[in-house]
């Protein structure tokens, strides 16, 4: 089978690198950065256009960050679906907009081209060592044919329903995870403007029900100051961005949702966009004056 992959940034370099590990060697990658193109060329992979993607892959992976890039790269006159002809399929494991992911499967329907929406979760850690989770939307056949190649990328991968049902998953994890970071945030700035030590704290919560896969992830991060990121507050921006105008589309609350991307949005001005999402600590940080375990 012959694979295109496209956009080769935090997670997709590590992705593409692990479906060639799991054996796809005919692997087709592009991406505006040459340097990542080269890196997955010296590991075997084959550099080609969008176009040169569309003609020659059966199978093409889009990695990149939000709905307008998908559509340029798929629809836009030097993009992929020109093309492509009945038969391919298309699956996207960008976090976009679930209309855009159904506006774009609609297009590529009337070429008989089949789409999967399958956004990941787990950051750079569980794309370098293929444990993500995928959240699949799309038509169950085309899931079950494909969920082997996304397996070789995810330890979990589920179809949560139809087009678009897996970027509305994504956008669920993705209130989830920001509200518990900055939960946690609060959380240790309290103890420490109480005199207590914030990784004392965490180690005493963490096995309780407070505990979670976030907490363990990110407050020895916020402790050290580590602020590199494995998730960008950035695309944690357009990820919320996307859940607030998916929910005002279908008139769902989400009052934390806004206050959490106010907070975000605070950090981007203030010159931490590019900084991990557990740098929502500085936040608090400029709010007290004090740097938790610091």
């Amino acid at each position: 089978m012959k694979i295109g992959f496209i956009g080769l940034g935090i997670m997709g370099k590590p992705m593409a690198k692990n479906l060639l590990k799991h054996g796809y060697t005919d692997l087709f990658v592009n991406d505006l950065v040459e340097a990542s193109v080269n890196e997955l060329v010296s590991s075997g992979a084959k550099a080609a256009s969008n176009s040169e993607i569309g003609e020659n892959c059966d199978l093409i992976l889009t990695m990149l960050p939000n709905s307008p890039h998908v559509k340029a790269v798929m629809l836009g006159e030097n993009g992929v679906a020109p093309s492509m002809t009945t038969g391919q399929v298309f699956i996207d494991m960008s976090s976009i907009n679930p209309i855009a992911s159904q506006e774009i499967a609609a297009e590529l329907e009337k070429k008989g081209v089949e789409m999967l929406d399958a956004p990941v979760s787990g950051g750079e850690p569980k794309a370098i060592e293929g444990t993500l989770s995928f959240m699949v939307g799309g038509k169950q056949e085309v899931f079950d044919t494909y969920k082997p190649i996304l397996e070789t990328m995810g330890a979990s991968v589920v179809r949560c329903g139809e087009i678009g049902a897996g970027n509305t998953t994504k956008l669920a994890n993705q209130i989830i995870v920001a509200c518990n970071i900055q939960a946690l945030a609060e959380a240790l700035t309290l103890a420490q403007k109480a005199g207590v030590d914030p990784q004392l704290v965490f180690e005493a919560i963490k096995g309780g029900l407070a505990g979670s896969t976030v907490m363990n992830a990110k407050a020895p991060m916020m402790i050290a100051g580590n602020d590199k990121p494995g998730f960008k507050i950035d695309l944690h921006i357009k990820d919320l961005n996307n859940a607030l105008d998916c929910a005002h589309s279908i008139g769902a609350p989400v009052p934390m949702t806004a206050q959490v991307q106010e907070v975000m949005q605070y950090l981007h001005n203030n010159g931490s966009g590019q900084c991990d999402h557990s740098a929502i600590s500085k936040f608090y940080e400029k709010l007290t004056g004090i740097e938790i375990g610091r």
